[in-house]
């Protein structure tokens, strides 16, 4: 499998989307995927092959097919000798021995070598070598979720079949042979874990605080330093992660800079960041990290000055069957300015509403964690947000952090009540707007798993190097990001980090799948579509502003990134992994 975005066109409205050429880093991003999904998988020799003699009955069907008493004749290689180098005396000869090695018992060199391994979330490409002599064999692969397969061959062969499964996890897979003519069955396999993880929702809690010595030593993060934060093993997240979702903020900023979160020990950092800060501000954004073999992940100041950081885990994936993701173009299930989704009028300070999800605009009863977009405006004083499971008490974790008069969006995910509720807790001590857009959804009945990568850029506007040409993300504009439908298939999401830089104005950015697909070479452009109503990020003039983003390609492959603001800015954009049902 690879994937690919494969052009980047800029739309103006009214007006025509211009392809560029396919971006550098298409290569990068099929080869990541690729990477990712390549599990360690197993290979068991043939000489771990069982083998089994089979009862007599068996053994007379066998001798049955091989003296041509059904439609399988009895085998012809061993009776025939090549032109020239025996006659009739000797092809006899040689078939009084193969039939006295069938009465005997024969084919004693039957094995099986068996070898699995995969380039998608879900799927095995199984090799199973074949040894044997010229006989008919009868094939059953078990895949070990209740699923079977079956095939015929004739002596040596070499097999090789593909499966998909529903859900993360082990699987005992067993490849079968049997030889009935022989009454002999040769059984090898091994257990295959399946590459893609499963998420599992975690009350949010505080893993890292350098500003008490909370999971570090106490003390700011120097400049060009790092956090190590242990996470496999503590506050109940298990061991065997392979990532954990993370809202990271930085505080107490003196100079501006960024952070980068990475699994640490073993892996080396990447050319992303995850989120931006300037001096006096408290950023946070959502994380979705690898965790390292270690259990620790890595928080890196890249600054020259130092700040103090703060992590709270809300989640984590694990190679086990657990909840997948479904995304959703993003939907408004919260406005308090209009009375959508709870009372009209601003959130009191050190309040909460109730909200319902499940259940509501496509989304399903037996959710288990929401994927939101949650955005403060007009907050009156300086406080934080924090969403938490429609019951229990509220989490001393935040989710984002404001100032007055401030609009500040942060991605969210948050666990679900069983009566499908969430909570949204205003911890300031004055009142604010909030707004929620719902994006995705984790549910047991989900098949897409998360297959995280080594993070990079796929777009920067303000450099030419991706494929670029359109100069500056223009104002009441959109971008689009193509995805080849043969390379990206059973791709339901793409876990990508958008940051919108050099702004001029105050404005904001939308993300949704275009209901398009991108024209070919030469063609008209498509329609824009509608423009969306949702919200991933806001800035004001000079912000530098980053936000995780979980977004469907749709249909046609292509995600819109739209500028509704009223100025230029530039647009970057990071990807870190894919959800995929395959």
């Amino acid at each position: 499998m690879t994937a690919a975005f494969v052009a980047a066109g800029l739309g103006i409205i009214p007006g025509i989307a211009q392809a560029a050429d396919p971006v550098p880093a298409a290569a990068g991003v099929a080869e990541a995927i690729a990477k990712a999904a390549t599990s360690e998988g197993f290979h068991s020799p043939a000489d771990h092959t069982i083998r089994t003699t089979l009862p007599a009955a068996t053994a007379a069907e066998g001798k049955g097919k091989a003296n041509g008493k059904t439609a399988a004749a009895a085998p012809q290689t061993a009776r025939t000798a090549p032109t020239g180098q025996a006659g009739p005396a000797q092809n006899a000869a040689a078939a009084a021995t193969e039939q006295a090695a069938l009465d005997a018992g024969a084919n004693p060199a039957l094995a099986v070598d068996v070898s699995g391994t995969s380039y998608t979330a879900h799927g095995i490409e199984l090799t199973a070598l074949i040894t044997s002599a010229d006989f008919a064999l009868d094939i059953v692969i078990d895949w070990g979720d209740g699923k079977t397969d079956t095939a015929t061959a004739r002596g040596n062969h070499e097999l090789h079949q593909s499966h998909t499964y529903d859900k993360s996890g082990e699987y005992q897979v067993q490849v079968k042979v049997t030889d009935a003519a022989n009454a002999v069955q040769a059984t090898n396999g091994g257990a295959f874990l399946t590459p893609g993880a499963d998420f599992t929702p975690h009350t949010p809690t505080r893993l890292l605080d350098t500003r008490n010595g909370t999971g570090a030593a106490l003390g700011k993060v120097p400049g060009q330093g790092s956090a190590r934060v242990k996470v496999a093993g503590n506050a109940s997240v298990p061991a065997g992660v392979t990532a954990v979702a993370l809202n990271v903020t930085v505080t107490e900023t003196v100079d501006s800079g960024h952070v980068t979160v990475w699994p640490g020990a073993g892996y080396v950092r990447p050319n992303t960041s995850n989120l931006n800060y300037t001096a006096g501000r408290s950023v946070p954004n959502m994380v979705i990290v690898p965790v390292g073999e270690d259990g620790y992940v890595e928080l890196f100041n890249g600054g020259w000055q130092p700040v103090d950081l703060i992590a709270d885990v809300t989640g984590y994936f694990t190679r086990a069957s657990a909840s997948g993701y479904t995304s959703m173009t993003p939907a408004r299930f919260v406005d308090t300015r209009e009375g959508v989704g709870t009372a009209r009028g601003k959130l009191a300070a050190r309040s909460a509403f109730t909200t319902r999800i499940g259940g509501l605009q496509g989304v399903p009863q037996n959710i288990k964690a929401v994927a939101l977009n949650v955005t403060v405006t007009e907050p009156e004083g300086p406080g934080h947000m924090t969403a938490f499971s429609g019951t229990g008490p509220v989490p001393t974790a935040s989710n984002l952090n404001f100032v007055p008069g401030q609009t500040v969006a942060n991605a969210v995910i948050v666990p679900v009540a069983e009566d499908g509720t969430i909570k949204i807790f205003n911890g300031a001590w004055s009142p604010t707007h909030v707004v929620v857009d719902v994006v995705g959804y984790y549910s047991p009945d989900s098949k897409a798993a998360f297959l995280p990568f080594t993070p990079f850029r796929t777009l920067d506007t303000r450099q030419e190097a991706y494929g670029w040409p359109g100069g500056r993300f223009r104002a009441r504009e959109y971008i689009t990001q193509g995805f080849t439908p043969e390379a990206a298939t059973g791709v339901e999401a793409y876990v990508l980090n958008a940051t919108v830089t050099e702004t001029r104005g105050t404005g904001f950015l939308s993300v949704a799948p275009s209901p398009y697909a991108l024209p070919a070479a030469g063609e008209p452009a498509a329609p824009a579509g509608p423009r969306p109503v949702s919200s991933t990020l806001n800035w004001t003039t000079g912000d530098t502003v980053p936000n995780l983003v979980q977004a469907s390609d749709g249909d046609h492959g292509v995600i819109t990134f739209w500028n509704q603001g009223h100025e230029d800015a530039d647009l970057v954009l990071d990807v870190f992994g894919v959800y995929q049902t395959k």
